[in-house]
């Protein structure tokens, strides 16, 4: 009776050792995987998002405009608005406004009559080829501005290369001719062609006025 008894307890301690062991075994295995999967989960929610940022050229949303009069040159009839805060530079009578890779630039010359689309075609865009380098697709129409009637020549060329990186960016510009009583002020806009600056420079060429 006594090794009946110890038989049962070996098997019963052989059956409880089996059990634990096969435990042991599911809970390591188990335990192995969910470090890992949180840990996944974890740095996914950690990882911080990609900074957003405008493409190289564009002007901001918040971009403030100043009203623009000149107070020299050889016509000072009219104002518009500028980008405020933009480098500014002048010579002779052409007055510039820059910021990074956007330029405004306004000149005011004597003219006998009002610019159309057959003068700019004939006159001023086979000058532009002598002085743009890369000078390409011109298109010239009619537009409608706050000012009236209005010539607008695009087109695209190179800009100058940075003196610092030594790099040369992809233009494109929008040439505004706005003609009064003798007076013609060329309004030109520049910026990368591949910046989306349709509203800015909307803003500008629209709040040309006469004076």
């Amino acid at each position: 009776m006594a090794a009946r008894t110890r038989t049962y307890a070996v098997v019963g301690l052989s059956v409880v050792a089996a059990v634990t062991a096969g435990c042991s075994g599911s809970g390591s295995h188990t335990g192995s995987g969910s470090p890992a999967s949180g840990s996944t989960t974890v740095s996914g929610q950690n990882k911080p998002a990609p900074t957003e940022s405008n493409p190289p050229g564009d002007i901001p949303d918040n971009q403030v405009y100043v009203s623009y009069q000149p107070t020299g040159g050889s016509f000072t009839g009219f104002t518009l608005k500028v980008p405020e805060g933009w480098a500014r530079t002048s010579q002779g009578g052409t007055t510039a406004f820059t910021d990074k890779l956007n330029t405004v630039k306004i000149a005011a010359v004597s003219a006998s009559g009002a610019p159309t689309v057959g003068s700019v075609a004939n006159t001023v865009v086979p000058q532009l080829r002598t002085e743009v380098p890369k000078f390409a697709a011109p298109e010239v129409s009619e537009v409608t501005r706050h000012a009236g009637h209005v010539v607008l020549l695009t087109y695209q060329g190179d800009s100058a290369k940075d003196p610092v990186t030594g790099k040369v960016v992809r233009d494109a510009f929008e040439r505004y001719a706005f003609y009064h009583a003798g007076h013609e002020v060329d309004l030109t806009l520049s910026g990368p062609v591949k910046a989306d600056n349709v509203d800015p420079w909307r803003t500008v060429s629209d709040s040309f006025t006469w004076r």
